[in-house]
Protein backbone atom coordinates (compact mmCIF):
# COMPACT_ATOMS: atom_id res chain seq x y z
CA UNK A 1 0.00 0.00 0.00
CA UNK A 2 1.52 3.38 -0.98
CA UNK A 3 2.46 5.83 1.75
CA UNK A 4 2.26 9.63 1.38
CA UNK A 5 3.81 12.34 3.52
CA UNK A 6 4.74 16.03 3.49
CA UNK A 7 8.02 17.32 4.94
CA UNK A 8 8.24 21.07 5.49
CA UNK A 9 11.54 22.93 5.85
CA UNK A 10 12.63 26.55 5.87
CA UNK A 11 14.04 27.04 2.37
CA UNK A 12 14.07 25.61 -1.14
CA UNK A 13 17.72 24.64 -0.78
CA UNK A 14 16.97 22.70 2.39
CA UNK A 15 13.98 21.05 0.70
CA UNK A 16 16.09 19.80 -2.21
CA UNK A 17 18.75 18.47 0.16
CA UNK A 18 16.17 16.65 2.30
CA UNK A 19 14.56 15.26 -0.86
CA UNK A 20 17.87 13.79 -2.07
CA UNK A 21 18.84 12.34 1.30
CA UNK A 22 15.42 10.91 2.06
CA UNK A 23 15.06 9.34 -1.40
CA UNK A 24 18.49 7.73 -1.02
CA UNK A 25 17.62 6.41 2.46
CA UNK A 26 14.26 4.97 1.39
CA UNK A 27 15.59 3.26 -1.72
CA UNK A 28 19.02 2.13 -0.53
CA UNK A 29 18.43 1.41 3.17
CA UNK A 30 14.78 0.36 3.19
CA UNK A 31 14.72 -1.18 -0.27
CA UNK A 32 11.55 0.68 -1.24
CA UNK A 33 10.74 2.58 -4.42
CA UNK A 34 10.06 6.31 -4.43
CA UNK A 35 7.55 7.40 -7.07
CA UNK A 36 9.34 10.42 -8.54
CA UNK A 37 6.32 11.42 -10.64
CA UNK A 38 4.42 12.14 -7.42
CA UNK A 39 7.36 13.43 -5.38
CA UNK A 40 8.37 17.06 -5.72
CA UNK A 41 9.70 20.16 -4.01
CA UNK A 42 7.06 22.87 -3.86
CA UNK A 43 5.72 25.71 -1.76
CA UNK A 44 2.95 24.69 0.68
CA UNK A 45 0.47 26.95 -1.11
CA UNK A 46 0.97 24.89 -4.28
CA UNK A 47 0.30 21.50 -2.70
CA UNK A 48 -2.77 19.27 -2.68
CA UNK A 49 -2.53 16.48 -0.11
CA UNK A 50 -5.36 14.05 0.65
CA UNK A 51 -7.88 16.69 -0.34
CA UNK A 52 -6.21 19.47 1.66
CA UNK A 53 -4.59 22.67 0.49
CA UNK A 54 -2.40 25.03 2.52
CA UNK A 55 -2.27 28.78 3.11
CA UNK A 56 -0.09 31.15 5.12
CA UNK A 57 -1.77 32.60 8.19
CA UNK A 58 -0.14 36.01 8.59
CA UNK A 59 -1.42 36.39 12.17
CA UNK A 60 -0.08 33.03 13.33
CA UNK A 61 3.01 33.33 11.04
CA UNK A 62 2.66 29.73 9.87
CA UNK A 63 1.09 27.61 7.17
CA UNK A 64 -2.27 26.01 7.94
CA UNK A 65 -4.40 23.40 6.24
CA UNK A 66 -7.75 23.97 4.58
CA UNK A 67 -9.92 22.05 2.10
CA UNK A 68 -8.37 22.29 -1.37
CA UNK A 69 -10.33 24.21 -4.01
CA UNK A 70 -10.96 20.94 -5.88
CA UNK A 71 -12.38 19.37 -2.72
CA UNK A 72 -14.64 22.38 -2.22
CA UNK A 73 -15.79 22.15 -5.84
CA UNK A 74 -16.72 18.47 -5.36
CA UNK A 75 -18.68 19.33 -2.23
CA UNK A 76 -20.56 22.11 -4.03
CA UNK A 77 -21.36 19.83 -6.95
CA UNK A 78 -22.79 17.16 -4.63
CA UNK A 79 -24.70 19.75 -2.63
CA UNK A 80 -26.28 21.07 -5.82
CA UNK A 81 -27.34 17.56 -6.78
CA UNK A 82 -29.06 17.14 -3.42
CA UNK A 83 -30.84 20.50 -3.71
CA UNK A 84 -31.83 20.21 -7.35
CA UNK A 85 -35.41 21.48 -7.77
CA UNK A 86 -36.10 18.92 -10.51
CA UNK A 87 -35.16 15.98 -8.25
CA UNK A 88 -38.40 14.32 -7.22
CA UNK A 89 -37.29 13.33 -3.71
CA UNK A 90 -39.12 14.83 -0.74
CA UNK A 91 -37.56 17.78 1.05
CA UNK A 92 -37.22 15.79 4.28
CA UNK A 93 -35.12 13.22 2.40
CA UNK A 94 -33.05 16.01 0.84
CA UNK A 95 -32.34 17.41 4.31
CA UNK A 96 -31.34 13.94 5.51
CA UNK A 97 -28.86 13.52 2.65
CA UNK A 98 -27.55 17.07 3.09
CA UNK A 99 -26.88 16.41 6.77
CA UNK A 100 -25.01 13.22 5.90
CA UNK A 101 -22.91 15.16 3.38
CA UNK A 102 -22.18 17.97 5.83
CA UNK A 103 -21.24 15.68 8.72
CA UNK A 104 -19.03 13.49 6.60
CA UNK A 105 -17.25 16.42 4.98
CA UNK A 106 -16.69 18.32 8.24
CA UNK A 107 -15.47 15.22 10.07
CA UNK A 108 -12.89 14.62 7.34
CA UNK A 109 -11.70 18.23 7.03
CA UNK A 110 -12.08 19.23 10.70
CA UNK A 111 -8.33 19.86 11.08
CA UNK A 112 -8.55 22.55 8.40
CA UNK A 113 -9.45 26.22 8.73
CA UNK A 114 -12.79 26.94 7.06
CA UNK A 115 -15.09 29.10 9.18
CA UNK A 116 -15.66 31.58 6.36
CA UNK A 117 -16.25 28.78 3.86
CA UNK A 118 -18.79 27.09 6.16
CA UNK A 119 -20.70 30.34 6.64
CA UNK A 120 -20.89 30.89 2.88
CA UNK A 121 -21.96 27.31 2.23
CA UNK A 122 -24.64 27.54 4.93
CA UNK A 123 -26.12 30.54 3.15
CA UNK A 124 -26.04 28.79 -0.23
CA UNK A 125 -27.54 25.54 1.09
CA UNK A 126 -30.41 27.39 2.80
CA UNK A 127 -31.11 29.42 -0.33
CA UNK A 128 -31.27 26.34 -2.52
CA UNK A 129 -33.41 24.47 0.01
CA UNK A 130 -35.85 27.39 0.12
CA UNK A 131 -36.22 27.05 -3.65
CA UNK A 132 -36.97 23.33 -3.23
CA UNK A 133 -39.64 24.09 -0.64
CA UNK A 134 -41.11 26.89 -2.76
CA UNK A 135 -41.39 24.59 -5.75
CA UNK A 136 -42.88 21.84 -3.58
CA UNK A 137 -45.71 24.22 -2.62
CA UNK A 138 -46.56 24.21 -6.36
CA UNK A 139 -49.61 26.47 -6.80
CA UNK A 140 -49.89 30.21 -6.05
CA UNK A 141 -52.82 29.50 -3.74
CA UNK A 142 -50.85 26.97 -1.71
CA UNK A 143 -47.81 29.25 -1.61
CA UNK A 144 -49.86 32.18 -0.34
CA UNK A 145 -51.55 29.99 2.28
CA UNK A 146 -48.21 28.65 3.56
CA UNK A 147 -46.62 32.09 3.65
CA UNK A 148 -49.51 33.39 5.75
CA UNK A 149 -49.20 30.40 8.07
CA UNK A 150 -45.56 31.38 8.57
CA UNK A 151 -46.36 34.96 9.52
CA UNK A 152 -46.41 36.88 6.23
CA UNK A 153 -49.27 39.37 5.86
CA UNK A 154 -52.01 38.55 3.35
CA UNK A 155 -51.18 41.27 0.78
CA UNK A 156 -47.46 40.38 0.63
CA UNK A 157 -48.16 36.65 0.62
CA UNK A 158 -50.45 36.84 -2.43
CA UNK A 159 -48.14 39.25 -4.23
CA UNK A 160 -45.13 36.96 -3.79
CA UNK A 161 -47.17 33.83 -4.55
CA UNK A 162 -48.08 35.21 -7.96
CA UNK A 163 -44.51 36.19 -8.88
CA UNK A 164 -44.56 33.56 -11.61
CA UNK A 165 -41.66 31.26 -12.35
CA UNK A 166 -38.98 33.53 -10.88
CA UNK A 167 -38.16 31.02 -8.17
CA UNK A 168 -34.50 32.03 -7.75
CA UNK A 169 -35.45 35.71 -7.45
CA UNK A 170 -38.32 35.14 -5.03
CA UNK A 171 -36.29 32.84 -2.75
CA UNK A 172 -33.23 35.06 -2.60
CA UNK A 173 -34.75 37.75 -0.36
CA UNK A 174 -37.92 39.21 1.09
CA UNK A 175 -40.98 37.32 2.32
CA UNK A 176 -39.75 33.81 1.53
CA UNK A 177 -36.55 34.42 3.53
CA UNK A 178 -38.60 35.71 6.45
CA UNK A 179 -41.10 32.85 6.29
CA UNK A 180 -38.55 30.07 5.76
CA UNK A 181 -35.84 31.58 7.96
CA UNK A 182 -32.75 29.87 9.32
CA UNK A 183 -34.47 28.93 12.58
CA UNK A 184 -37.33 27.22 10.73
CA UNK A 185 -34.91 25.33 8.49
CA UNK A 186 -33.09 24.16 11.62
CA UNK A 187 -36.39 22.99 13.13
CA UNK A 188 -36.99 21.15 9.86
CA UNK A 189 -33.81 19.19 10.65
CA UNK A 190 -31.13 20.98 8.62
CA UNK A 191 -27.83 21.27 10.47
CA UNK A 192 -25.53 24.27 10.13
CA UNK A 193 -22.11 23.62 8.62
CA UNK A 194 -20.59 26.42 10.71
CA UNK A 195 -22.11 25.20 13.98
CA UNK A 196 -21.11 21.61 13.33
CA UNK A 197 -17.59 22.63 12.30
CA UNK A 198 -17.20 24.82 15.40
CA UNK A 199 -18.05 21.83 17.58
CA UNK A 200 -15.86 19.36 15.70
CA UNK A 201 -12.88 21.42 14.51
CA UNK A 202 -9.40 20.91 15.87
CA UNK A 203 -7.73 24.18 14.87
CA UNK A 204 -10.23 27.07 15.02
Amino acid sequence: MPTYCIIMVGSEMSAKRVMRNLTKFIEEKLGLKVNMTKSKVDRPSGLKYLGFGFYFDSKAHQFKAKPHVKSVAKFKARMKQLTCRSWGAGNDYKVQKLNELIRGWINYFKIGSMKTLCAKMDSNIRYRLRMCIWKHWKTPQNRAKNLMKLGINKYTAWKVAYAGKRIAYVCNKGAVNVAINNKRLASFGLISMLDYYTKRCVTC
